[in-house]
């Protein structure tokens, strides 16, 4: 029978005492070990395949060192691209990052969000399909030893009760708008991506109003809802070109790139060349934006200033020095902006 590698053996092999050893293996930031030493214990560590248990460490420092991440979708590149960058942030505090999907499925995200904290977390970073529908949870969150952090869009009327981050669509969407204008759009098609239930950050609002403002006409923008995933798109605009064929639109604005990515192969499909006879705009700003066959402009969010920022924000709750000089929850709103590419053009006469 193979002897169990113990905390015990990686220390007496790589000439430290054992309590050395524990503080470079569970990369304590109090750790006052020369960079050598970190080398040595590791070392030890990989040749002897020792596997630290996580339960025991956090029975016996009260951390799993691992923060939880619930988001949407993973098949949507917006929330792929969000973790990747938690994980990548959360890595540099010492911190292990454990996903869980919802699948756009509101019975998993309520069964998931009950659990929050029975699944071996220290805090967890929330993608909520609506905050304001879980504010009851949110509350019940806050008065736990469990913290947490929402991201969300849209600024809500009365500040949510836990930590947030959200995205301030308004200057993005305005800037989009303005830019079709300018390049003579007056016919425009807003694709409504989205699930049942789910807050879509005040898009479709702002769409509206920032159309309104630039004086078109109600009559000559359509509305049409599809589902989250980019077939639902593709299928629902796909019908619509084919029951409008004059006047068609000149502009397409799609709720988020997803949803931006199946209309323009609906539209290529009905014979329509972009940006000639079709401009396209999507939100989000996923990275494959830039390298789509015909590179999307997009409503930019800023991944890497809202990913960095919720760690940092749950790790000072998790903090016991910094968070006890914390007096209730906080907000950060970052702004988003347009980032204008091949996807959009003069309209079409």
């Amino acid at each position: 029978m193979q002897k169990k590698i113990r905390l015990k053996d990686v220390a007496e092999r790589a000439g430290v005492a054992v309590n050395t050893a524990s503080t470079i293996l569970n990369r304590r930031p109090n750790s006052w070990a020369s960079k050598e030493t970190e080398e040595r214990v590791f070392k030890a560590a990989k040749e002897l395949n020792y596997r630290p248990n996580k339960a025991a460490r956090a029975l016996r420092s009260g951390s799993y060192q691992t923060i939880g991440i619930l988001v949407q979708d993973l098949t949507n590149p917006f929330y792929a691209s969000l973790v990747e960058t938690l994980s990548r942030v959360a890595e540099e505090h010492n911190y292990d990052l454990l996903i869980q999907n919802c699948r756009s499925s509101i019975p998993r995200e309520e069964r998931l969000l009950e659990e929050l904290k029975e699944i071996g977390v220290d805090g967890s970073i929330l993608c909520l399909s609506d905050n304001e529908k879980y504010r009851d949870e949110l509350v019940r969150h806050s008065q736990t030893a469990h913290p947490v952090v929402a991201l969300g869009s849209g600024i809500p009327t009365l500040p949510l009760p836990v930590d947030s981050i959200l995205s301030d669509f308004s200057f993005g969407l305005e800037e989009g708008i303005k830019q079709l204008r300018k390049l003579g759009h007056q016919h425009f098609v807003f694709l409504h991506a989205i699930s049942e239930g789910v807050d879509d950050g005040d898009r479709t609002t702002l769409v509206r109003e920032f159309l309104n403002d630039s004086e078109i006409p109600d009559g000559n923008v359509t509305m049409l809802n599809c589902g989250p995933t980019i077939d639902s798109a593709y299928q629902v605009f796909a019908e619509y070109l084919k029951k409008n064929i004059s006047p068609r639109p000149t502009a397409l604005i799609a709720m988020n790139d997803l949803s931006a990515f199946g209309g323009m192969r609906a539209a290529v499909e009905a014979g329509l060349k972009i940006p000639q006879d079709l401009s396209v705009v999507g939100v989000d700003d996923v990275p494959f934006s830039s390298y789509s066959y015909v590179s999307l402009s997009s409503v930019r969010q800023r991944y890497e200033k809202i990913c960095r920022t919720a760690i940092e924000m749950l790790i000072s709750r998790l903090d016991k020095n910094s968070s006890d000089n914390i007096s209730g929850p906080r907000q950060v709103v970052f702004p988003t902006h347009f980032v204008a590419r091949e996807s959009i053009g003069p309209a079409a006469s």
